[in-house]
C-alpha cells in the first residue's frame, strides 16, 4: 500500500494519496494539480478516484483539472452542492477500491451540510478501520468551525456535528488514524493541534468534542468568535464547480513608469519582509509577507481587481502567483521590474512605515493609539492596555467605528509583526500616521510588559 500526505503551506490544507496495486485515490486536491501528478508519476500510480469531503471554503478545489488530466472520477456526497461529482455517495455506501481496499462513506454534516467522512478498511483487516478521512468534521485537537453555513445557527450546527462525531466517527475504533483536511493554522478551525498525526483513541481522550457535553460543546463553538476571511465568499462560488485550471501565461515585468501608471487602476501588494517594506515602498502598497499570501492575499482585493506585485526576484514571483492562485486571485497584471531598487533609482516617490520597539511603545504609550489586529482569541488572551481590536481581515471595513484621530500616531500590533505590517499599511493607505510594533506581542511578552486581559 502507498500513502502520502501533501500539505499546502500558509493555509494548512492537507490532501492525501492512497494507493494499492498501482491504482490511487486522491483526497481533497487543490487546483495546482502538478504537485499531485508528480507524486503519481514518481511512484507509477494511476489515479482512479478523486474524493471530496466537502466544498472547501479556504482554497480553490482541483477536481476538474485532475479529472481532465487523468480520467479519474470524482466521488462526493449525494447533495445538491456536489452536482459536479461523477458519483454521489449516500450515507453508509461502500466503494471497493483496488487491492481489496474499501471505502465507507458517512454523511457527517455540521461544518457544512454536505460534509462527508470516509472510513478506509484494508484487505487483511476488513473488520477494523485503518484510517478515516474526516474532512473538516474532525481535526486533530478540534473540529471544523460551525458558523460558515449560517452564523445564526452556529450552536445548532455544533450540536449536529457533535452527534455525527459520537454516532458515526468515534465508533470506528480507537486504532483508526485521523486524516483531516486541515492542520494547525487553518482558518477553518480555532484550536487545531500543531501536529499531523493522531488516532481516534487520542481524540476521544482530548478533543473538545469528546471531553465536553453536547450542550457545552455547542456553547464552546458558538463562543469561538472566529474571523471569516473575506475571500471565503469567492471560494464558495467557484467551488460549486469542481475546480478551475490554474492561470496560464507570464505576468509582465514593468519598468517603474509603466508600473506606476497601470497600478493606479489596481492594488499593489509588496511581499518583501516587513523591515524592507518599512524602509521604502511604493505609495499605497499593501504589505503582505510571502508566507501570508495564501491567507491574506485574497482579503485585500475583489476577484477581478488587477494585482501588481513587488517581489524579490523571479522565484519569489512564482511563489507569490502560486499562493494567490490557490485562493482564486488570478489577476496578477504586472510585476515591478528591478524591484524597489529600480523604483528608487528612477526617482519615483516612495513611502516609509514607522517601526517601534516594545520598550519604545511602553515609554510613550499615552502618545499612541494601539490597534491589535490579531484574531479574537489571541486578543482575549492578553493585550496592550487600552488597545483597540480589529482582526486584520476586517480592519479596513471597520476603521470608522474605531474613531481614531489622524493627528495621533497609530501602532498596529500582532503576534510577531507580519499582520501588524499589513494592518499598518492599511492604516497608512487611509491617511493615518501608522507604524508597526516590531516583534509584536511575542516581543512585548518576552519583556514582561503590562498586559490587559479581556477575559479573566
Amino acid at each position: 500500500m502507498f500513502f502520502e500526505r501533501i500539505k499546502t503551506p500558509g493555509i494548512a490544507h492537507l490532501a492525501y494519496i492512497l494507493a494499492k496495486d498501482g491504482e490511487a485515490l486522491l483526497v481533497d486536491p487543490a487546483r495546482d494539480i502538478e504537485r499531485y501528478l508528480a507524486v503519481l508519476r514518481a511512484n507509477g500510480l494511476n489515479l482512479r478516484w478523486i474524493l471530496e469531503t466537502h466544498r472547501q471554503e479556504d482554497f480553490e478545489m482541483g477536481g476538474a483539472p485532475l479529472r481532465e488530466a487523468t480520467g479519474a472520477e470524482i466521488l462526493a456526497c449525494d447533495h445538491e452542492i456536489t452536482a459536479h461529482a461523477d458519483r454521489r455517495l449516500g450515507d453508509g455506501e461502500v466503494v471497493e477500491l483496488a487491492g481489496g481496499l474499501s471505502l465507507r462513506a458517512l454523511h457527517t454534516p455540521g461544518h457544512t451540510p454536505e460534509s462527508m467522512t470516509y472510513a478506509v478498511a484494508l484487505d487483511d483487516a476488513k473488520k477494523s478501520v485503518w484510517g478515516v478521512f474526516t474532512g473538516d468534521s474532525l481535526f486533530i485537537g478540534d473540529t471544523g468551525r460551525t458558523d460558515l453555513p449560517d452564523a445564526a445557527k452556529t450552536e445548532e450546527n455544533a450540536a449536529l456535528l457533535y452527534d455525527q462525531v459520537h454516532e458515526k466517527i468515534f465508533p470506528l475504533g480507537d486504532q483508526a488514524l485521523v486524516l483531516p483536511a486541515h492542520g494547525s493554522g487553518s482558518a477553518c478551525g480555532g484550536n487545531v493541534a500543531p501536529r499531523d498525526h493522531s488516532t481516534l483513541g487520542l481524540e476521544r481522550a482530548s478533543n473538545a468534542v469528546a471531553v465536553k457535553s453536547r450542550e457545552d460543546f455547542a456553547r464552546h463553538k458558538s463562543g469561538e468568535g472566529l474571523v471569516r476571511p473575506s475571500y471565503f465568499r469567492l471560494m464558495e462560488e467557484v467551488n460549486l464547480l469542481p475546480g478551475r485550471p490554474m492561470p496560464q501565461g507570464a505576468a509582465p515585468w514593468l519598468p517603474p513608469a509603466d508600473f506606476a501608471e497601470r497600478a493606479a487602476r489596481g492594488q499593489v501588494v509588496d511581499t518583501r519582509p516587513v523591515e524592507a517594506f518599512a524602509g521604502a515602498h511604493v505609495p499605497g502598497s499593501y504589505s503582505v509577507w510571502q508566507g501570508g499570501l495564501p491567507r491574506y492575499g485574497g482579503a485585500i482585493a475583489e476577484a477581478e481587481t488587477p494585482i501588481f506585485l513587488v517581489v524579490e526576484g523571479p522565484e519569489a514571483l512564482a511563489a507569490a502567483r502560486l499562493a494567490l492562485a490557490r485562493v482564486g486571485t488570478d489577476n496578477v497584471a504586472g510585476v515591478l521590474a528591478g524591484g524597489i531598487a529600480a523604483w528608487r533609482n528612477a526617482g519615483r516617490e516612495f513611502e516609509t512605515l514607522g517601526m517601534v520597539s516594545p520598550r519604545g511603545l511602553r515609554a510613550r504609550l499615552d502618545d499612541y493609539a494601539v490597534v491589535d489586529v490579531r484574531e479574537n482569541g489571541e486578543f482575549e488572551s492578553g493585550h496592550i492596555p487600552g488597545a483597540h481590536h480589529v482582526p486584520v481581515d476586517r480592519l479596513e471595513s471597520e476603521l470608522p467605528r474605531l474613531g481614531l484621530d489622524k493627528d495621533v500616531p497609530v501602532v498596529a500590533t500582532c503576534g510577531v509583526g507580519h499582520r501588524g505590517s499589513l494592518g499598518a499599511s492599511m492604516l497608512q493607505r487611509q491617511g493615518y500616521r501608522a507604524c508597526n510594533l516590531l516583534g509584536g506581542m511575542t516581543a512585548w511578552n518576552a519583556l514582561e510588559l503590562p498586559l490587559e486581559n479581556a477575559v479573566a
